[in-house]
């Protein structure tokens, strides 16, 4: 077996969520049944693919209990890496800290030609800083926001209003939003059959319903 070709299945799986057997079989050169046994190879080595029977089914790589290796071009190096520096300073609660500790994995080991790109735009980038803009947003609502968003469903949460009352809310989310260090979410409001924009640090207990829209 092809080390090289088994990186390559593992960059195609990543770069894309559903892949047709045959479809991955050409883009490698290699018939099927080989493709077949590299999904094995990397199942082995902790990568959770999942298969799909049928004339219509493929290969995708799945949430796993663990976070396997990823593989990372030039680019997507160099643009994790300056978002780790902004996400240090940045208004979601907690995330600072964590942001510094992947900053340092990823600097140790990116090769020399990469980590000069990435010193020489922090070194002359000057941050513009105001006051503080506010309360911090709990990355887990984020999260929840996000996918949300990603898969179209409906969400319930709790929302305070610049007064402090909190009401209940059933929202349609569209999109998340950052305007200097603030989060909002853009969404249709079932309650009240209106599009809101909620401030995303003034939202509580997000939980998805199970039910998808669309938006044509």
């Amino acid at each position: 077996m092809s080390s090289a070709r088994l990186l390559r299945l593992l960059s195609l799986l990543q770069a894309r969520r559903e892949w047709p057997g045959p479809e991955l079989a050409g883009r490698l050169g290699v018939s099927v049944r080989t493709v077949r046994r590299d999904v094995d190879r990397l199942r082995e080595l902790g990568y959770p693919v999942h298969a799909t029977p049928g004339a219509a089914g493929g290969y995708g790589l799945e949430a796993g209990t663990a976070m396997p290796p990823l593989l990372l071009d030039d680019e997507e190096a160099v643009a994790i890496a300056v978002g780790l520096r902004a996400a240090a300073g940045g208004a979601v609660e907690g995330i600072g800290e964590a942001s510094v500790r992947a900053l340092a994995k990823l600097e140790q080991v990116l090769p020399s030609r990469l980590r000069r790109r990435v010193t020489a735009l922090h070194t002359a980038t000057t941050p513009l800083t105001g006051p503080p803009a506010g309360p911090a947003v709990d990355p887990e609502t984020l999260t929840v926001l996000a996918a949300a968003c990603r898969d179209r469903e409906r969400v319930r949460f709790a929302y305070r209003d610049a007064g402090g009352a909190e009401t209940g809310r059933h929202a349609e989310p569209y999109g998340l939003v950052t305007a200097g260090r603030r989060w909002y979410l853009v969404a249709y409001d079932a309650d009240r059959g209106a599009w809101r924009t909620f401030r995303a640090d003034r939202i509580s207990r997000p939980r998805p319903t199970g039910v998808t829209v669309s938006y044509t």
